[in-house]
């Protein structure tokens, strides 16, 4: 097979990936506008694309598979392969947390809400961001740009621990916003550990280029 070829399929693998980061992102988004407004209809739309989701990974995962087992790689190629198949899977759980955030928005659909949610749609705002960044960096194999978009995290985490301590206050003041709340919790964890998925994209990605292997959590 011929390099041109072999880019030619490359460049279908990045555009397949696209696809599923940009409805992964619009799923994340619309999880969360869902909690916001109590929109269940919203909610169960989130539920039922999950299936596309899964069906975008498996044709990715297809290619890349194809790509090694027919085109025989070089390495640095065959790192740019490999991180494709580590992000299909981390898109894979983030639309998973979006699922889990819906069915929790169905769950509180006739509770009045214990507080106006404004932290946690930062928090999804913020993920939203990271998603699509890390996904460029990858089509671009700009490293800089990985680095940059996991520093992000760290507007994450300080957002989960805020939430986290304004929880803990009301279910001490008020035991009966404790089910709610540890809801809430939940939540906020599921968007936090969404920061941690991309982060570890990112590394792929600077490995794919460098092939050293970085920590990007400090």
């Amino acid at each position: 097979m011929t390099r041109n070829y072999f880019d030619q399929e490359l460049q279908e693998l990045q555009v397949a990936l696209l696809k599923m980061s940009s409805i992964v992102e619009e799923t994340l988004g619309n999880s969360v506008k869902a909690l916001k407004t109590q929109n269940v209809e919203l909610a169960q739309e989130v539920i039922d694309n999950d299936d596309i989701i899964d069906d975008m990974e498996n044709t990715v995962e297809d290619k890349c598979l194809k790509l090694i087992a027919l085109q025989s790689p070089l390495a640095k190629d065959l790192r740019i392969i490999a991180t494709a198949l580590k992000i299909i899977t981390d898109l894979e759980r983030i639309a998973d947390y979006a699922v889990d955030i819906s069915k929790i928005t169905i769950k509180l659909a006739n509770e009045k809400y214990i507080k106006e949610l404004i932290d946690i749609p930062r928090m999804a705002e913020i993920a939203v961001r990271m998603v699509k960044g890390c996904i460029d960096a990858y089509v671009h194999l700009d490293t800089e740009k990985a680095r940059e978009v996991a520093k992000w995290d760290d507007e994450v985490d300080g957002l989960y621990k805020q939430i986290f301590r304004e929880l803990l206050v009301i279910m001490m003041e008020d035991p009966k916003t404790i089910h709610q709340a540890t809801y809430f919790l939940l939540i906020s964890r599921y968007l936090e550990r969404i920061g941690d998925h991309v982060t570890n994209i990112c590394e792929r990605i600077i490995y794919s280029v460098t092939s050293e292997h970085v920590d990007l959590n400090d």
